[in-house]
């Protein structure tokens, strides 16, 4: 976004969930507060068709509210008003999160094709999700997730014996690191005190049988917090949903400098050279040998780290792809 404030775009947000919703709506229960908000968001993209005709482009991120219907994208695309329809998982499936698993009849992600068919132009994170809408349009581009390597520089690391095995993400993607525990467990007995597991995130349940540090996630010491860690890890299963992931984790590791291990689904493939710039595990004995290796050595941790940034600066950052989303921008608003 800035980007296009600097090529003379004025940008103006519409978010359904402030900061303060947010913690609540992904809370167990609090179902008065939850029925609340889908009453707002109704108000809120109301208001937002109201205003429609004032903007030259609408960018619709994922849904433009959470019930199972697509009035407001239907609305929009009969305004005549130009949309980008973006989206970064496989959200066609229903990978509803626990707090709101009661609630999950209310969605309909199948509306994610139609949403497609709306858009003047979908944009996505990899190729699996692209073949998904190439089902409904031809006008889909890829955009990797990205990130800011301006901001994403090493930040503080203390001089330390100890090697710390590090994930971050959110309380929906929590359930994923839960299955490394077998992992997790077996390197601890294996290297006792040499090792540490550190887990940045908005929650975190501890595991049963290993310890942990958590640290909750913060936007002024994200970097830092990420900075303590030696070597970052990606588990995922291997279902539709993970195939849709853009590698996000794994890609925050590598452009501080970090090796990242990730499992060998979707994109992963595609972000890591195995061995060259990361590791990829799918059974956990390998695992326990390639962060075993990283573990025991520090120049194999310092060299597959610089290759790791080397990518995410040359394929995966912002300046690498921002060109392309304004263009995309300017094709629509010329």
């Amino acid at each position: 976004m800035p980007h296009l404030t600097e090529n003379g775009y004025e940008v103006t947000y519409s978010n359904i969930l402030n900061e303060n919703d947010d913690k609540l709506f992904y809370s167990k229960g609090k179902l008065w507060f939850k029925l609340w908000i889908g009453l707002k968001g109704i108000l809120i993209r109301c208001r937002d068709l109201v205003r429609l005709k004032k903007f030259d482009v609408v960018i619709v991120y994922r849904e433009a509210q959470f019930l199972g219907n697509t009035f407001f994208e239907r609305k929009i695309a009969k305004s005549k008003v130009p949309m980008i329809f973006d989206f970064d998982d496989a959200i066609w499936l229903n990978d509803t999160s626990a707090a709101n698993a009661k609630l999950k009849w209310l969605k309909k992600p199948e509306k994610t094709n139609k949403i497609v068919q709306y858009a003047n132009v979908t944009i996505v994170g990899n190729k699996y999700l692209k073949e998904y809408a190439l089902k409904y349009s031809n006008s889909v581009e890829i955009i990797p997730t990205c990130i800011n390597t301006d901001i994403f520089k090493n930040g503080k690391k203390e001089v330390s014996d100890t090697v710390v095995i590090g994930w971050t993400g959110s309380l929906t993607t929590l359930k994923h690191l839960k299955q490394a525990e077998p992992v997790l467990r077996e390197l601890k007995n294996k290297y006792a005190n040499k090792i540490s597991f550190l887990v940045i995130g908005d929650i975190f349940e501890p595991f049963d049988t290993v310890e942990a540090e958590f640290v909750k996630w913060n936007k002024e010491t994200e970097i830092d917090d990420l900075s303590k860690i030696d070597i970052g890890i990606m588990p995922l299963p291997n279902d539709e949903w993970s195939m849709g992931k853009c590698g996000f984790k794994g890609l925050q590791y590598m452009s501080l400098g970090k090796p990242a291990v990730m499992s060998p689904i979707g994109v992963n493939t595609e972000i890591i050279e195995h061995k060259v710039n990361g590791f990829l595990a799918s059974t956990n004995s390998e695992w326990i040998e390639y962060l075993s290796e990283l573990i025991e050595s520090a120049e194999l941790r310092k060299t597959i780290g610089a290759k790791g940034k080397e990518t995410v600066i040359e394929k995966f950052s912002v300046a690498s792809q921002k060109q392309l989303f304004l263009e995309i921008i300017e094709k629509l608003t010329s």
